[in-house]
C-alpha cells in the first residue's frame, strides 16, 4: 500500500532582521517504514518526536524536505507530485484530526462537513449525496437525523465519528489517524477504536496509527514502529514489541503504561529515564537517546561498568 524510504522534514531557524536560516530543526529526520494492504501500523513516541510531522508530509499537507513515498500497486511516487497531480491521490488517502472540536467548522452542518469532500470531488450530488451522508453517518454510529445538527450540539466522542465519516466520504484505501483518542474520556475511547476497527474489516482499510499511548496501539495495530526525536528507534509485530522490546526507549515506553492490577503495578519496574530530550536542532553523535540511557549514564558517574 505504501513505502517510506528515508523521510525527512527540517524546519528552517531563521534570526535577525533578514531572517537568515542559521539551522534547522530536524522534526522528522530520515524514516523509512511500509504499510501492507489491510494493515494497521501504529507510529508512537513522546510529544515532540515528530510522529504528526511526518503524518502531514505523507498526506502532502505539509511538503517534505526530502525523501520519497510510493502509494498503490502503481507504486507513485507521491513526494514528486505537484497541487494539480496529487488531487486524484487525495481521494485514496484521508487524515483523522486529533481534536474533533478544532477539525470541524462550527459554523457548518453534520451534512455539509462530511458531504462537503463529495462536492469538491464532484462523485455525488443531489439525491445520491444526501443518500451517502446518511449512509455514512449511520455506519459510524450517528442518525441520519444529524445531518442537519451543529457539531456544539455534540459530545466529543460523538464529534470524533462525525470526522471519522467525513474520511470515509471518499472511499480511501489509507487513513492517517493522528491520535483520534488522545482528547476523548477512556470509556469514549474504547468505542472510538473498536469503531475503527470494524470499519477496517468492512471497508478494508489500511490504517497509520499515530499515538503516544502504548496502551491504545497495542489494541488496535499489527505492528508498531517507535519514533524518539525524528527517528525510528524500533518496528516490530505488536506482539512481539510489548513482550520483548530491543530498544531501551521502547522498553521505558512500556514501562509507563499503567495496569489494570495493582498488585501487578507494584512488581513491575519502572525505567526511569535522566536528562530532558535533546534539542531536536542540535541532535547529540551516534544513538540520539543515548545520553537518557540510566546504564551509561550510572558508567560516566561511577567510572564502573
Amino acid at each position: 500500500m505504501l513505502e517510506v524510504n528515508d523521510l525527512r522534514k527540517y524546519f528552517p531557524i531563521q534570526k535577525g532582521i533578514f531572517q537568515r536560516t542559521v539551522g534547522y530543526v530536524k522534526a522528522v529526520d530520515g524514516i523509512s517504514f511500509d504499510v501492507q494492504r489491510g494493515e494497521t501500523l501504529g507510529l508512537v513516541g513522546e510529544s515532540g518526536c515528530g510522529k504528526t510531522t511526518a503524518g502531514r508530509c505523507l498526506l502532502r499537507l505539509i511538503p517534505p524536505t526530502s525523501g520519497s513515498f510510493l502509494f498503490g500497486e502503481e507504486e507513485v511516487d507521491l513526494a514528486k507530485l505537484n497541487h494539480r497531480e496529487m488531487r486524484p491521490y487525495r481521494r485514496r488517502i484521508q487524515m483523522i484530526f486529533q481534536d474533533p472540536h478544532a477539525s470541524l467548522n462550527p459554523r457548518m452542518t453534520v451534512g455539509d462537513i462530511v458531504g462537503e469532500p463529495m462536492r469538491v470531488n464532484q462523485t455525488a450530488k443531489g439525491t445520491a449525496l444526501q443518500d451517502r451522508i446518511v449512509e455514512l453517518l449511520e455506519s459510524v454510529g450517528l442518525r441520519s437525523q444529524d445531518m442537519r445538527r451543529y457539531p456544539h450540539a455534540f459530545s466529543g466522542g460523538q464529534r470524533q465519528r462525525i470526522g471519522i465519516a467525513r474520511a470515509l466520504a471518499l472511499q480511501p484505501e489509507l487513513i492517517v489517524a493522528d491520535e483520534p483518542v488522545s482528547a476523548l474520556d477512556v470509556s469514549v475511547q474504547a468505542q472510538i477504536l473498536n469503531l475503527l476497527a470494524e470499519l477496517r474489516e468492512k471497508f478494508q482499510l489500511s490504517y497509520i496509527f499515530i499515538a503516544h499511548d502504548l496502551s491504545v496501539v497495542e489494541h488496535i495495530s499489527d505492528r508498531v514502529a517507535v519514533m524518539y526525536l525524528g527517528k525510528i528507534v524500533e518496528i516490530s509485530d505488536a506482539e512481539t514489541l510489548y513482550q520483548s522490546p530491543k530498544h531501551p526507549y521502547t522498553e521505558a515506553l512500556i514501562s509507563a503504561v499503567p495496569l489494570p492490577d495493582p498488585r501487578a503495578q507494584r512488581k513491575r519496574e519502572h525505567i526511569r529515564l535522566e536528562g530532558d530530550v535533546p534539542d531536536s536542532s542540535q541532535p547529540p553523535t551516534g544513538c540520539y537517546f543515548h545520553p537518557a540511557v540510566p546504564l551509561r549514564n550510572r558508567y560516566m558517574q561511577t567510572g564502573n561498568p
